[in-house]
């Protein structure tokens, strides 16, 4: 099984309450393929200047991403710089340099063609239906979008999900794709848009996934140190992605133990700068904090009736 992610690799300038970072590198298909690299192999398309640094291509090389997809042009390399205050779920952007992502025109290698799982990152969906031409018969396709596609480029975003299986959105997007106030109502109408199922990502409060009738929950874990949620989201989608690819199964329990995988590289991802945490995360840190996960929403050894302990009269 080999995952394609068509995103962005960038440089980011990150400020937050426990610290700065000056381009540093990030992402949406950086933290991706990081995270799903612990599971999978991973075909990367994206888009850098003569700038980015060769010690960030070795690292993506050295976790074992294939980077025949990995162009680099003459200019600067896309550049996001932002700031979190105390409430982490919101980033408030301070610059954005596309530089050579302004004219990334995505070319899939013809080995890569034939992946079997595609995430199509959060780039304009005209570009998204431009990968899915390209594809052959993937197993699966999933995407992810923001309020800036959902109100600019809505009809080809549409489009988009009539040709995908999946759509990561967070609950201000889902809301405003779907002209939802409530979660429940938005995911349902964005699943008559097309895409078999939907995840609501819900940062500190995990995340929903919504597959025809079947509604499941994957809770945040509790961190006592949480520094950065910069592609958190990313690296939920490729645990996600990582997890259904190696696992080989799309039915329903796989798809609950990808929420939870998912929620696990999140997990890690924020507990540090960037990507420092998930350079040296181990196997084993994966399967003791998926244990966890276990553990925390297990409530009940036995099949109780709720009803008899209650008092009667």
């Amino acid at each position: 099984m080999a995952l394609l992610v068509v995103g962005s690799v960038a440089l980011d300038s990150l400020e937050t309450p426990f610290g700065v970072r000056e381009d540093v590198l990030g992402g949406s298909a950086t933290y991706f393929s990081t995270a799903a690299s612990f599971f999978a192999p991973v075909r990367v398309v994206a888009v850098v200047g003569e700038d980015f640094p060769e010690a960030h291509v070795e690292f993506l090389r050295g976790r074992g991403v294939d980077l025949a997809g990995l162009e680099r042009r003459p200019g600067r390399t896309f550049r996001w710089s932002g700031r979190y205050e105390f409430d982490l779920n919101q980033a408030h952007t301070l610059d954005t340099q596309l530089n050579v992502f302004a004219d990334f025109r995505p070319e899939l290698p013809e080995g890569f063609r034939d992946s079997s799982h595609v995430f199509l990152g959060n780039i304009d969906p005209e570009l998204q239906l431009r990968v899915l031409d390209q594809v052959r018969a993937p197993r699966i396709v999933a995407a992810d979008t923001m309020n800036f596609w959902i109100a600019s480029r809505r009809a080809a975003l549409l489009e988009v999900l009539r040709r995908v299986d999946l759509l990561f959105v967070n609950d201000a997007e889902a809301r405003q794709l779907a002209g939802e106030h409530n979660i429940v109502r938005a995911a349902r109408a964005i699943l008559s848009f097309g895409p078999g199922a939907v995840v609501v990502k819900r940062g500190e409060y995990g995340a929903l996934l919504f597959a025809g009738s079947d509604v499941f929950a994957s809770s945040a874990y509790p961190l006592a140190e949480l520094f950065d949620p910069t592609g958190a989201g990313d690296s939920f989608a490729g645990g996600f992605m990582g997890y259904l690819a190696c696992s080989g199964s799309l039915d329903a329990s796989a798809m609950r133990r990808a929420m939870v995988v998912g929620s696990v590289l999140a997990s890690f991802a924020v507990e540090r700068f960037g990507l420092d945490r998930l350079r040296d995360l181990g196997p084993g840190e994966i399967q003791a904090r998926y244990a966890e996960f276990r553990r925390l929403a297990h409530f009940d050894d036995l099949d109780v009736d709720v009803l008899s302990v209650l008092p009667q009269g």
